[in-house]
């Protein structure tokens, strides 16, 4: 019963969250210059096509109606059609979705490699040389910008190197190897620039759990290093690893727009960043509510996740 209560209040929070979302999204998308049905008819522009179009797409209403009008449709998983091509925008997004969820997978799989061991070596090695390195290099990782990460990567894995292509994407279930050659490139730079960020919250978490008094304890008990590192030091400060982990995945399928235009790459940032230049606002209110969507559902799973791997917590 406590978990039904748990999983209806985050609900309704996350109903909240969405709505307060779409009105700052609708606001802003409306204050930004330019009429989107003069730019969406281009060369076919004449005053019927125009009012048509306006009238179609319902921005001939007050914007209290419109946005209320859009709500509704929302509800029902109908959020309009593309001013670009006429599409419906639920069609796009669903198109666009398997590509960022792959990204996203292997970009969070990539920093977990390298973030855990890392950190946890450097926690375990505090002060000495070894933990600079880490420190050092994470900090690197941090200030690096993306975009030149990868075509850094682009430059030695496909210019010099010709090993891997330098953009496209195909489609998992279609073509896996050709999904893994693409995909390398840009889960690469997003797990590198992950792993720096999570480094260091494993680290801090690490040292935060070594330095209890039930951790000496079991030292002191003569237990063996390794024993008391996983089994008190490591599981007792997964919870913080499991936040910061839970905030990169859902930064990650909200869409690193950068690395998917430098990788052309088509997911959801991409979407969005062609959908902005092109005023498409059915499109971009469409993404914005898909990413909140999947902001809200990463972090309802890593709330749920807290009360597994930690029993102390419970979701009450």
């Amino acid at each position: 019963m406590t978990t039904v209560k748990f999983l209806a209040r985050r609900l309704a929070y996350s109903l909240v969250v969405l709505i307060g979302v779409l009105i700052v999204v609708f606001a802003l998308v409306h204050l930004v210059p330019g009429d989107p049905v003069r730019i969406a008819l281009g060369t076919r522009y004449t005053p019927a096509a125009y009012d048509a179009l306006r009238q179609a797409s319902g921005l001939d209403q007050p914007l209290l109606r419109q946005f209320l009008g859009y709500l509704g449709h929302a509800a029902t998983g109908d959020l309009g059609v593309s001013f670009r091509n006429g599409d419906p925008v639920t069609q796009v997004l669903l198109e666009r979705l398997p590509a960022t969820v792959s990204l996203a997978v292997v970009g969070i799989v990539v920093a977990m490699v390298i973030a855990l061991p890392a950190g946890i070596y450097a926690a375990l090695r505090e002060g000495r040389l070894s933990d600079a390195i880490v420190r050092v290099t994470s900090q690197f990782g941090v200030s690096v910008p993306d975009f030149w990460l990868g075509i850094l990567l682009i430059s030695l894995f496909s210019s010099v190197l010709g090993w891997l292509p330098t953009s496209g994407y195909r489609p998992l279930f279609e073509d896996p190897g050709g999904w893994l050659r693409h995909v390398i490139l840009p889960g690469l730079t997003v797990g590198l620039v992950a792993a720096a960020i999570m480094t260091r919250y494993v680290r801090s978490a690490v040292l935060e759990v070594n330095a209890m008094g039930y951790v000496r304890t079991a030292r002191s008990k003569g237990l063996a290093p390794w024993v008391v590192t996983m089994r008190h030091t490591v599981r007792n400060a997964l919870v913080p690893i499991l936040t910061i982990t839970g905030i990169q995945l859902a930064t990650i399928l909200g869409g690193v727009i950068v690395v998917e235009v430098v990788f052309a790459w088509p997911g959801l940032g991409r979407l969005v960043y062609n959908s902005v230049a092109a005023r498409d606002y059915p499109v971009i209110q469409g993404a914005v509510l898909l990413i909140a969507v999947l902001f809200l559902a990463v972090n309802l799973l890593v709330d749920m996740l807290y009360a597994v791997v930690d029993p102390r917590i419970r979701l009450s």
